[in-house]
Parts: C-alpha cells; structure tokens; sequence
C-alpha cells in the first residue's frame, strides 16, 4: 500500500499550522495505539501480577475504546529486577505473564477482533542473567564481545577506578566490576542491565533475528526502547560537566555527548526498517510499524523520519505543563508540525508507564482537564498514543518510601525517590468496583491499587451518561470519519486563553477542537476567528464543561467552562 504523503507548514501571514493529505492512508497512519502495562492490567490466576491471559481476556476492552492496536511494555523473560526491562531471552515469555502459547492465542484473539499488536523492543541491553552475558564473562566466543568491557583504571594511590566519568541514567557510576572477568562492563541503566555491543556483527544479527522470530509469530510492529542509548564513544572519552546544580552522581551533571545520539545508532535503526520492509514484502503483510522511543532534541528525532522510521513526540510529556499557555501549546505544536519530513506522519503521546498520569500532569485542581490531552492529541493528524487507564481518566496513586518498588525510585533513596519512582503511575488497571478493582481475584497486587477505585472504574463509567470513558468512545469514532483522516489541520488561538484546531476536508463541514486553559469561564466568537459555521453542534465534551453530546451552539458566542474542551461539527 502506497504511503499517506503528509505535508505540514506554517501559513506565515496568518500564524495558522496547516496539514495536507495527498494519497492512501496505511493501518497506522491515523491510529490509536493503546499502550498495555501487562503487569498491571489484568491478572487471570490471582497472583496479583498482570498476565498474558488477563489481556486475552479484555481484548474486546481494548477493542470497544476503538483503538486500532495495542502495544505491550515487555512480557519476555526477565528476573524482573526492572519489570521486564531487563531481558534474560528475548524470545521466551516472563513467567511472570505465561508461555509463549499464551502470546500465540493473544495474537489469534487480537487478530479476530481487527486489532494490531506491538510488541516492546529492548535492544541496548540485555539481563546480567541472560545466557549472553554469563558467556561474556567466561570469554566464550562470540559472546565474549556481546557486551562493553573495559579494564579498570589505576588511581595514583594504586586503586581500581572505572574506565570513564560516565553515568548510568538513574545515577552513579556506569562501569560495574566483574570480579570473574577482571574487568568493567557498561549499563546505561542499572547494573543489572549490561548493555550489548551493537559493533559487533554477530550481535547485531542476534537481534535481526529476534525481530525476525516475533514478526513470523504475527507481530505488526515494534516500539524500541531507548534507541538513543544504542552506541557510545569508542575512544571512551570523559563527558564534560553539564553545569546544572545537581549532584555530582546525578546523570544530569553530566552533558551526554558520547553516549547519546551517536550517528551509528541512525545506521542500525535503519537497517532494521530495511529488515521489516522486506519481511513485508516477502510475506504479503500489513504494513509493520517502527516506532521508536529517544527523549531526545527536535533536529535529532527528525533524523529518524529520515531513515524511514518514525519518532515518538513526547511533548505533551517533555515541553508542555499545568501552567503552559494557550500560546505554549500552539507554539509547541507548530514547532512539531513543521518539523515533521514531508510525507512523514507525526504521533502524538499523551503518557507512558515512564511518567505521570495525564489526568494529574495537567490538572491544577479536581481533575478538570482529564479528557483535555487525549481530545487535543485525538482531533490532530496522526496517530494517537494513549496509556492504559488514561481512557477513564485514571489519576497517580501516592506512595511512601517503605511501598516504593520501582528500581529508580529505590537507587534515589528515601529522601528523593518520589521525584525519580514511576509506581504512581503503574498501579493496577481499574476495572470495577470489586476487589482489588477488578484486577485479580487476590486482595494483595504487586502494586496497591488507588484507593478511589469503587467510584473512578471502567464499570461506572461504560453505565454513566457521562464519563471520560464515553469521551474517549466519542473521540476515537470521530478520529476515523473522512475529515480526520484526510482533511487540513489548522492550530490558532481563539481567544488569549482559548486554543482551536480546526480540520477541513472539501465537502464537509469542518470539525472544530475548543480548549480553555483558564480556570475562569469564558465566551468567544469562534465563528469570526475560526471561519466556521454559525450553526454547529456539541459532538465531544469534556466531562466537567457542563455540556451534553448533541447540545446545538451558535458559534459567534460558545460559551466555556473553566478548563473545558469542546469539538464541534
């Protein structure tokens, strides 16, 4: 199928993002990808763990929310000393989460009911348990140069020193002694994720391979973790300081220079399309996504559209906050629209297992703008990211130190580990009003459940007129109409406070995106600044605006709520 050509600029006389589409539009190309945290989102054996099965189960969920694909965070083999992260064989499943039996009759289940699935690629490293490594340190060729070994330094008093200043990204040294070895080996991460040597070939063509097996088990695309983090210096230089008031053992003191966005990292990215492409070809497939996670500059992310593969945008995540402006958001969004390559598609992430809930980045009290992010990344050309739990509009859960599981929150210590653990955000799905919301028969889950489950659950919110589930049904039904697909996008500002996306396509009526960000009501005449009709109607509201789907409105005074989002048609 030929690729949706997508072209996106800035009318410089008006201010005004605009977006054009010229021809067929693949699976992905205006999706919306429902990422699973599979630990906690449903657990079908009552060990308070998330599984394979639990997932099975609740396909049709995954399908009623209109989602197109499901993306799933690790489920392979792994000690679990990162949840999943930590890799011990790449083609094997967690026990934690089943057998491999179990993925094949998800795909089967997923595939009946029209649904895509993504699975998580981990390349730069694998579990210090992985059959690889205990190789590595025994120098049995060819693993003996699987991963980064370097001899120590001596300090002036005759000590043992790593190799480098370098940092590991949740905080001290990135060098690890090898008693066995005598030598240091590499991790980004935590020591227990030694990172792999993408240098050597017979490496690279392990992890070809590992694509290979899970594309022939019906996979449709992958998401590859920390791609950025794939090559470091050669030489071994010493990073300079960044200057930042940090700790001297924080990642941040460090400006990232040998071990972020080296150029290799683009070529072995770009082989793997090339790998994918042909697998497509070669067995008549669908389309297979890559889609790949690098927290990283613009002009960088850009490099790899360049390559054939697609970025994620993490601005909703990185740029923009509770405070930002109407103005913040045009300005950030434009700034990613004209970015993107021509014929090249932009995805929109509204959150991950990585940061807080959606509903509680943006919210300056109540829970207002829960629906406010996902209507915004919903009504923009592209594809829509979305997070288990943020369709019911799920809020973070607090956690003291002694509750505290995840690895980074731990290595931060009891003083700072709130700033750095990602267990807020992770706890399990919630799906009633039973126990443990619904998630396990069992009334002790790897994480606590929220505590305001018996009223913020999927159950209550499918029976409700109203609700951030029924907002999010009404969004993902309208991202697939003709206008959302294939018509033009402009972002401009109706008001100070007020930020409009309208999308166009010949022959219909335009469809008009409405968000405050003031906490004060508002009134606007968006027919004269947006050029839309005078009569239009309600066909999405946030929950809190105080409007109803169907409500007719007179578009020379529609009248808003504080932190209220309408979408016109």
């Amino acid at each position: 199928m030929w690729p949706l050509i997508f072209v996106c600029s800035v009318l410089l006389t008006s201010g005004v993002s605009s977006c054009k589409v010229y021809q067929n539009i693949d699976w992905w190309k205006t999706s919306v990808i429902y990422q699973i945290y599979p630990r906690s989102f449903k657990d079908s054996d009552g060990d308070g763990i998330g599984d394979l099965p639990g997932i099975t189960s609740k396909l049709e969920h995954i399908k009623d929310t209109g989602a197109d694909a499901l993306w799933l965070s690790p489920i392979f083999a792994s000690p679990q000393k990162d949840f999943g992260y930590d890799i011990s064989n790449f083609t094997d499943i967690s026990e934690d989460y089943g057998t491999l039996e179990d993925f094949d009759k998800l795909i089967a289940g997923a595939k009946r009911l029209g649904v895509k699935v993504l699975l998580d690629f981990v390349p730069n490293h694998s579990s210090d348990e992985h059959e690889w490594f205990q190789k590595s340190i025994n120098r049995i060729a060819p693993y003996d140069d699987y991963y980064i070994w370097r001899d120590a330094k001596t300090g002036s008093n005759g000590e043992r020193l790593p190799p480098n200043n370098w940092l590991s990204r949740f905080g001290n040294s990135a060098w690890e002694w090898n008693e066995k070895r005598q030598q240091y080996y590499y991790h980004a991460f935590v020591a227990g994720q030694p990172d792999l040597n993408f240098r050597n070939p017979a490496l690279n063509q392990e992890m070809k391979d590992v694509l290979t097996f899970w594309m022939n088990r019906g996979v449709d695309g992958f998401r590859i973790d920390s791609v950025n983090f794939l090559f470091e210096d050669e030489l071994l230089r010493d990073e300079p300081k960044s200057g930042k008031d940090v700790p001297e053992n924080d990642w941040e003191s460090l400006d990232h220079i040998y071990t972020l966005d080296l150029d290799e990292g683009y070529n072995i990215v770009e082989s793997w399309q090339k790998l994918i492409d042909r697998h497509v070809v070669r067995h008549q497939t669908d389309g297979k996504l890559l889609i790949l996670e690098a927290y990283t500059t613009l002009p960088k992310s850009m490099r790899y559209y360049d390559i054939g593969t697609n970025p994620f945008n993490f601005m909703f995540i990185e740029s923009l906050k509770k405070d930002s402006t109407a103005g913040d958001f045009k300005r950030t969004i434009d700034r990613w629209i004209n970015a993107v390559p021509e014929g090249k598609v932009i995805n929109w992430v509204t959150g991950n297992h990585d940061n807080h809930r959606v509903a509680t980045r943006f919210s300056k009290k109540n829970y207002w703008r829960a629906d406010q992010i996902t209507m915004l990344a919903g009504i923009l050309p592209g594809i829509l990211v979305i997070y288990n739990g943020d369709e019911i509009g799920m809020i973070d859960r607090p956690f003291t130190w002694e509750e505290t599981k995840d690895p980074a929150g731990c290595q931060a210590g009891p003083d700072a580990y709130y700033l750095m653990s990602r267990d807020p955000e992770r706890t399990p799905y919630q799906w009633d009003n039973t126990t443990s919301a619904g998630f396990s028969e069992s009334n002790e889950t790897w994480l606590p459940v929220n505590d305001n489950y018996k009223t913020l659950n999927l159950a209550a919110q499918r029976e409700a007129d109203i609700s951030h589930y029924k907002v999010f049904q009404a969004l993902t039904k309208l991202k697939k109409t003709a206008t959302l697909r294939n018509g033009t996008c402009e972002v401009l500002l109706a008001s100070q406070d007020v930020l409009a996306v309208v999308r166009r396509l010949k022959g219909q009526n335009p469809i008009t995106l409405l968000i405050n960000f003031s906490d004060m009501p508002v009134e606007i005449d968006a027919r004269t600044w947006l050029n839309i009709p005078e009569e239009m109607e309600v066909d999405v509201a946030s929950v809190w605006s105080g409007v109803a789907a169907g409500t007719k409105v007179n578009s020379t005074m529609v009248q808003l709520r504080g932190a209220a989002s309408l979408i016109l048609r």
